[in-house]
């Protein structure tokens, strides 16, 4: 067993079984909807039908991230088992909860001198999060001790590639992130942006894709442009989506075609309620490791 402990937050949008599998803690986010507070709890207390139904009905979700005092809390019983802590933020692109991340760890660090807490800024999003602190655990799982692990980290989590498309601008526009002529104009042109997250970890519009369907396969297309090995790809892949299951399931079906290793073996997750209450229902996303982001 190792002596450390990788910790994130909720916002890397893996399911709950994985953080209980591969030994994973995480804290979580917080979201306001019609004037009641909820945990970001990993789907505990709703269902992504029940999140993003209201959301489509009209709700605008307001999010906030974790308070140093909750690091502090999430953090103490593993340093009192004796545990190393090797926590990985939301992108500081997105939030600024790196930065109480790291306030808690100066806090916490007089009181238990004899143990490391590194916090390290992952500059992904949503499951794209997720999958560096899978890799992470896989390297943990294999020996790799906490101080290669954190450098192995801060070298690669630059590879992992993170392409997004948005088919329902309705809650981009009521977030004030799309203006209301924007959204008209996409929505009745059938526009799907693709994004993706770049070197600074924030989220770019890259193209205009005219239908979802095309945007699927753009989302396959860029993902052999960047891919680790193009075709020989044996490493991990996984899609979020929120809502949109069907999306999902043809996007792994066409990556499957393109990279056969991967035929019926893409990780397919829920975007949680924190990123989903900005990107709203019908967005998918892919995340694998490929070439280093550089803009």
């Amino acid at each position: 067993m190792s002596d450390y402990m990788i910790t994130c937050e909720s916002t890397a949008d893996m399911p709950l079984s994985f953080y209980r599998e591969r030994n994973v803690g995480y804290v979580c986010f917080h979201y306001e909807m019609n004037g009641a507070t909820y945990t970001d709890d990993i789907y505990q207390s709703t269902t992504p039908q029940e999140f993003f139904g209201t959301l489509k009905g009209g709700a605008q979700a307001k999010t906030s991230q974790v308070g140093t005092g909750e690091y502090v809390a999430f953090w103490e019983p593993y340093l009192k088992q004796g545990l190393d802590i090797l926590h990985v933020s939301l992108s500081t692109g997105i939030s600024g909860t790196y930065n109480s991340a790291c306030l808690a760890a100066a806090t916490l660090a007089p009181q238990y001198p004899e143990r490391k807490i590194r916090v390290i800024d992952s500059l992904c999003a949503s499951a794209g999060f997720g999958l560096l602190v899978e890799v992470m655990a896989d390297k943990r799982d294999e020996g790799m001790g906490f101080d290669e692990l954190a450098e192995w980290t801060e070298v690669h989590k630059m590879n992992v590639n993170q392409w997004f498309f948005v088919s329902d601008l309705d809650c981009l526009k009521r977030g004030g992130r799309v203006s209301s002529t924007s959204a008209l104009i996409a929505t009745a042109l059938k526009i799907c942006p693709v994004m993706n997250v770049n070197f600074e970890g924030k989220l770019i519009p890259r193209e205009k894709i005219r239908t979802k369907k095309k945007a699927i396969v753009r989302l396959v297309d860029d993902m052999m442009d960047h891919v680790e090995n193009g075709s020989a790809y044996t490493g991990r892949c996984t899609i979020s989506h929120s809502d949109c299951l069907e999306d999902a399931e043809e996007v792994a079906r066409l990556v499957g075609e393109k990279i056969p290793a991967l035929k019926g073996k893409v990780e397919i997750c829920d975007i949680g309620t924190v990123i989903g209450a900005h990107t709203g229902p019908g967005t998918v996303a892919l995340f694998f490791m490929g070439d280093t982001r550089v803009d």
